[in-house]
């Protein structure tokens, strides 16, 4: 198991009335993409906020580089971070830009400005005045300067929003190649599912301000694939029928009431016909397998 990068413990924010994050549970691991994905105003850049420092927690806690309390917070200097529209000089070049906030970060290095322009493949438009940029380079520029202080986590909040395709497969590239080549952790946040698929490796599900799921992409490929889902109040003699009579092996228990089965060689009217043979009383059996958006909604609706 790889390290822990960052793990919350009924991480809270409350405004007065208004609760913009409750309890929230999650666990990143060094080298993850993970995909934080929700809908406007779920509560996505609050928990940003908290772990970046931008705002304080109203109760919970949560562990940085296996540090908590006061020694997690200093441990925030290990993340970069683009949330929200930094402030960039639209009469400024790209080069520019960068250089004044690394002399407010205290950084000296000028090599270091030119070496994160080209992991954002910018070299070529270090001259290039930022009123001038398209989004996509506006975006890749946000990225530049949350690289500038050699971050080991790098926390993203809607980074493809507005964009086109190019500019969204521009980014996409961009993010493999920090976490592949450059060894970066990355969190990332968008209400766009099948966006966040194509990059992350693991997945947490926010509404309301409420975690409803955490799981891997290989969970989330099981949970959307096609299959017979049967729902029963005997799940363990419906396992045996399965295994010894039907000789189903690519099958998952989800919970005590319902069983999903991957393979398809038995039509469900032969399975539900078997159940009933065997006195086992089904309540459901129907063909499942969905989209992305339709899991989160289906996700959401049960939350």
């Amino acid at each position: 198991m790889s390290n822990i990068v960052l793990r919350t413990n009924k991480l809270t924010k409350r405004y007065k009335k208004n609760t913009a994050l409750h309890a929230a549970d999650m666990t990143i691991y060094e080298g993850d993409i993970y995909g934080i994905i929700g809908r406007n105003g779920a509560g996505k850049t609050t928990l940003m906020k908290i772990i970046t420092g931008l705002t304080n927690a109203t109760d919970g806690e949560f562990e940085l580089f296996s540090k908590t309390g006061f020694a997690a917070e200093k441990e925030r200097k290990r993340i970069g971070c683009l949330i929200e529209n930094p402030a960039f000089f639209g009469n400024m070049t790209a080069y520019e830009n960068l250089k004044y906030y690394a002399i407010q970060k205290g950084i000296t290095n000028a090599g270091k400005i030119d070496e994160v322009l080209e992991l954002v493949q910018l070299k070529d438009a270090r001259d290039k005045k930022f009123k001038s940029f398209s989004l996509g380079m506006k975006q890749r520029l946000g990225i530049a300067l949350a690289l500038l202080d050699n971050p080991d986590l790098v926390i993203l909040d809607e980074p493809i929003n507005g964009l086109d395709p190019i500019g969204i497969s521009q980014l996409r590239d961009t993010f493999h190649m920090l976490n592949k080549e450059q060894g970066l952790t990355l969190m990332i946040s968008s209400h766009i599912l099948s966006e966040l698929y194509a990059v992350a490796n693991r997945f947490v599900f926010v509404d309301k301000g409420h975690v409803i799921k955490e799981l891997t992409k290989e969970e989330l490929d099981l949970e959307c694939q096609r299959c017979i889902v049967i729902r029963t109040e005997d799940v363990q003699k419906a396992v045996v029928i399965l295994e010894n009579q039907l000789d189903l092996t690519d099958f998952k228990v989800v919970n005590e009431k319902e069983i999903r089965i991957y393979a398809d060689t038995i039509p469900s009217a032969g399975i539900n016909k078997c159940m009933v043979d065997a006195g086992v009383s089904v309540s459901e059996i129907f063909e499942s397998g969905i989209t992305l958006e339709d899991y989160f909604k289906s996700l959401v609706e049960e939350a």
